[in-house]
């Protein structure tokens, strides 16, 4: 899923060649993305234009010879004249004005160019890995290499015309390798390499042969003397398509400011965007005499921010007894919530307070969503593809705490926010508490090796995220207890998950809304809720996102068959805030509800109940003692390994498999599940209360 989609979008044509731009946000000031070299189109930027689209308007797009723009067959169509004068051609089209500029590689040059010739034109200038015409260059870049094969030069004879002809793909898979050197970029190679195969090696080849047309502009050294406006250069020290040293003779000639990213490669916006893009909005700040927002004096009370995660409603119950148990220790406790759809629904309920911000971030129970298929959801794939939408929700929460003196930051599965500040430790601004019910990705068989050796890859990172940043997590909670850590490695040559876990967490035991036992008599609660005496009262639900609706029309076929053997059932379909009801065409007999606020008792209330395998609906079952048969979504790891683990450790519940469950099976089994002797283990009470407790230690 796209973090934001383009307000406008539209073709620009030059000297018969169209080129494809888009525009987002609608700020008073504009920024314009300059494209790279044509391996790569305007999606490169995917990191930086959700997050600057909200200040300023921004323009993107696609340089000739790639994306959704036109492929000249001429060489000359690709002289570094045609594409200074399609930038000059798009500012013009999408009434640019006098805009920043920021360039990667080749955008670079094309901004300098643009800032040193037009400098009416531009505010600003972000040149990012930029390549130049000063500068030492690699030599395997050299046209004169690239018409000849040069083994010399340590693997790049795969810069080579004759090679991009024949094999494409490999020195598209060498190149963007090469984009990427740094460690644990796996995503960020899949996305080069599916962003290079939108053009080809004989387009490429194109552009590279016309670099030898000399361009009507001069481009030496004095050009960069001419750039007068405030300038920006991000490099990698271990840039390996330009050097840093090509940046370092930018900045002499310039006098730009330079940072060099250590360690970095020749996409830092790519592969640190946390860090790229808050080094771009401080300089934006200071350069273009913004006024920031200053975190407000510290206060006599205190004041915390909370995250709740958006996939699944029992995230948010758990949190706001939390807050509840956190209040009763610190009277006088603030908390603002940062938070989605449904949860914020729940909070707001709850007379909580959300945010303002929170309207900002994107959505990720629509992500998961878009990303399921038949009650099949590939959650470790999906988290993966789900990056560009974690680092826009990473750049709104730093925003909220840049401007808000908050004395604690509570993450519940904040993922981008553990990531991003364990990655640039100089971005934390608060005190982090984390909490999670589970550690460590693993792999689905269907995945192969391929998939282990991913998920080993994403473990070894967060291993040496929290091995070598420790006091980034100022507190890190584990809900469960230490046997609910399922007893398997992160991975080859990586750590057992029992041994490394609890040297790195607290545990809290088990944490729910409300422990059922608080609820009274199941009797008395069955009356409160309206159920009859005489009727057993099923419950069908599937979680607060659209996921679920294979699994609910399954279950309804098999409604006739229970119902004709137990007259006296009643099934309540709890669709969920993101399921059209009228959309299931459920039997009269059956009561449907879009949306639920005390589910958890009526959980407890009930005979039987049919749900996903998430954990918590799970585990507020098996505090009930109430039947229940769970179906794990396909290929979600962490309701097939760790939630089931947890469920055989409680002696609860029955899992089915929903490729094989078919109506008859599923009736048969709900029939059984009514009959089946009780064998749950008590779930603990106390675990928001601990929680609490820990959380009142960093106050």
């Amino acid at each position: 899923m796209r973090a934001k989609l383009p307000s406008k979008d539209g073709f620009i044509e030059r000297d018969g060649v169209k080129l494809y731009w888009e525009t987002y946000g609608e700020g008073a000031e504009t920024i314009v993305f300059l494209p790279p070299w044509s391996i790569v189109h305007s999606r490169v930027y995917k990191a930086q234009l959700p997050y600057f689209s909200e200040r300023f308007r921004c323009i993107a797009y696609d340089g000739r010879g790639s994306g959704k723009s036109d492929r000249p067959h001429d060489v000359a169509a690709y002289s570094l004249d045609n594409y200074f004068a399609d930038a000059l051609a798009v500012m013009d089209a999408t009434e640019a004005g006098e805009a920043v500029l920021v360039g990667l590689s080749f955008g670079g040059m094309l901004a300098a160019m643009v800032a040193a010739y037009h400098p009416e034109r531009v505010k600003a200038a972000i040149l990012i890995g930029t390549s130049g015409s000063i500068g030492p260059a690699y030599p395997y870049a050299a046209p004169q290499h690239f018409l000849a094969r040069h083994e010399r030069f340590e693997g790049w004879d795969k810069y080579n015309r004759a090679y991009w002809m024949t094999n494409y793909p490999d020195f598209a898979d060498h190149f963007v390798r090469n984009i990427f050197c740094e460690p644990h970029s796996t995503k960020q190679i899949e996305d080069g390499l599916a962003w290079a195969a939108d053009t080809t090696g004989a387009v490429l080849a194109k552009t590279v042969e016309a670099r030898t047309i000399p361009p009507t502009l001069d481009v030496s050294e004095a050009m960069y003397r001419k750039v007068r406006c405030p300038l920006l250069i991000i490099h990698g020290d271990d840039d390996r398509i330009q050097p840093h040293a090509r940046a370092q003779a930018v900045t002499a000639a310039t006098g730009a400011e330079l940072v060099t990213i250590e360690g970095g490669g020749h996409n830092p916006a790519g592969r640190f965007p946390a860090k790229c893009n808050a080094l771009i909005a401080d300089f934006l700040d200071r350069k273009l005499g913004k006024t920031v927002p200053k975190p407000r004096a510290r206060r006599s009370g205190k004041k915390v921010l909370y995250l709740s995660s958006p996939i699944g409603l029992g995230h948010g119950r758990r949190d706001l007894a939390i807050a509840r148990e956190l209040r009763a220790l610190h009277p006088g406790l603030e908390v603002d919530w940062l938070a989605q759809d449904p949860v914020t629904r729940m909070l707001k309920g709850s007379g909580e307070r959300i945010h303002p911000l929170s309207r900002r971030l994107a959505s990720e129970s629509r992500h998961f969503e878009l990303e399921s298929g038949e009650h099949d959801l590939h959650c470790f794939q999906a988290l993966r593809r789900m990056d560009e939408v974690l680092i826009a929700n990473f750049m709104t929460f730093q925003d909220a705490v840049e401007t808000t003196d908050y004395d604690l930051v509570i993450a519940d599965e904040a993922w981008d926010v553990d990531h991003y500040w364990h990655e640039h430790p100089e971005l934390k601004r608060a005190p982090l508490a984390w909490f999670t019910d589970f550690v460590g990705y693993l792999p689905m068989p269907s995945g192969g090796d391929r998939e282990a050796a991913l998920t080993t890859d994403y473990n070894a990172e967060m291993i040496e995220h929290i091995e070598r940043h420790p006091d980034v997590r100022d507190r890190a909670i584990f809900v469960g207890e230490p046997e609910d850590i399922i007893p398997r490695s992160f991975g080859r040559d990586l750590p057992a998950m029992r041994d490394w876990v609890p040297r790195h967490f607290d545990f809290a035991g088990y944490i729910l809304g409300a422990h059922p036992q608080t609820f009274g008599s199941r009797a008395d609660l069955r009356r409160a809720l309206g159920y009859r005496p005489d009727e057993r009262v099923c419950i069908v639900t599937v979680g607060g996102s659209g996921v679920g609706v294979p699994l609910i029309k399954r279950i309804l076929q098999s409604w006739p068959l229970v119902k004709r053997k137990l007259p006296e059932m009643r099934m309540i379909l709890v669709a969920g805030p993101r399921i059209d009801p009228g959309a299931l065409a459920a039997p009269a007999d059956v009561d449907v509800r879009a949306f639920v606020p005390d589910l958890d008792r009526h959980l407890a209330a009930c005979d039987l109940a049919v749900v996903q395998g998430g954990l918590t609906t799970c585990m507020e079952l098996a505090a009930a003692r109430t039947p229940f048969l769970y179906f794990p979504l396909g290929n979600h790891f962490e309701q097939h390994f760790h939630v089931a683990h947890r469920l055989d450790r409680h002696q609860a519940g029955r899992r089915m498999a929903f490729a094989t469950s078919t109506p008859d099976i599923i009736a048969d089994a709900m029939i059984a599940a009514l009959h089946a002797p009780m064998t749950f283990k008590a779930v603990d009470a106390g675990g928001a209360a601990r929680a609490a407790r820990m959380l009142a230690d960093l106050l």
